[in-house]
């Protein structure tokens, strides 16, 4: 089931992949799905949930940005028009589809999904939609990837963060001086809620310490980067450093914030080895 974090807004948690989260804002007369889970039962449960139990068609879904664990649920939704950044969109149209064809390779359920790309994009500023007597407003938020955005229901102060916000942010595929800066945007849209793109819902006592402790963090992933360009054996060096001595717990993203944290170093390390 569902969790509601205020009046018609929903978040559907994935019970198998890393804390995965996707919402729904329910209108009147047609809703706004933000993101997909990855499997395609979790995704047909928010369509069957939204439509069929709501009784409210899905007219818009929303790409926080390309990576396919959130926009693979795009097949499921034909009759809606999907939104993204036209980088999103472009992401998804190259790097996306290479990796669902691994991804089918390792796994049988995804064996009919397919690539849909969003068919209304932009690419500077910021698109609102008005559902029933909410306004969902784009926020660029990049870094985690580099075409990243989030969604602020403006009545409400909901903001879902997509990847900017993760239990362990993660820069894999994108900048960390961007994933800084746009973790210090978000306090400033004063939310009542934040729902990460993996993670617990951060409540509105809990953003400026949630996101202080993220900086923290990729502080920390900067520091012992460039450390490691003066070390014999660097990438050595890098593997010793535990993500427990960053305050965060081995089993945040059902147990895979070690291997994240450890591939963050490895990703800032190259990163400076190759400027230099």
């Amino acid at each position: 089931m569902p969790e509601r974090v205020a009046e018609n807004v929903y978040i559907f948690s994935s019970e198998t992949y890393a804390q995965l989260n996707a919402g729904a804002v329910v209108g009147p007369e047609w809703s706004v799905i933000i993101d997909t889970l990855i499997y395609p039962e979790e995704t047909k449960g928010i369509r069957d949930f939204v439509e069929g139990r709501l009784g409210s068609p899905v007219r818009y879904l929303i790409n926080t940005h390309y990576h396919f664990d959130h926009t693979l649920g795009n097949c499921w939704f034909p009759n809606a028009t999907i939104l993204s950044t036209k980088l999103c969109r472009e992401l998804l149209d190259t790097r996306g589809r290479k990796a669902l064809e691994i991804s089918k390779e390792q796994n049988k359920e995804l064996r009919d999904v397919k690539i849909v790309l969003p068919n209304v994009v932009f690419e500077v500023g910021s698109i609102s939609i008005r559902v029933g007597k909410q306004t969902l407003t784009t926020i660029m938020l990049p870094g985690h990837s580099p075409d990243g955005i989030g969604v602020l229901i403006e009545e409400d102060r909901v903001l879902f963060a997509g990847d900017a916000m993760m239990a362990v942010p993660t820069i894999l595929d994108g900048d960390i001086e961007q994933l800084e800066e746009s973790l210090k945007r978000i306090p400033a849209l004063k939310p009542e809620n934040v729902v990460q793109g993996h993670g617990d819902v951060i409540l509105r006592g809990e953003v400026g310490r949630v996101v202080d402790d993220d900086i923290r963090y990729l502080a920390y992933i900067k520091r012992h980067a460039k450390k490691a360009l003066r070390r014999r054996d660097p990438e050595g060096y890098l593997a010793s450093l535990d993500i427990e001595e960053t305050g965060m717990s081995r089993i945040l993203l059902n147990g895979s914030a070690p291997e994240l944290h450890k591939r963050n170093l490895l990703t800032q390390y190259h990163k400076l080895k190759a400027e230099q």
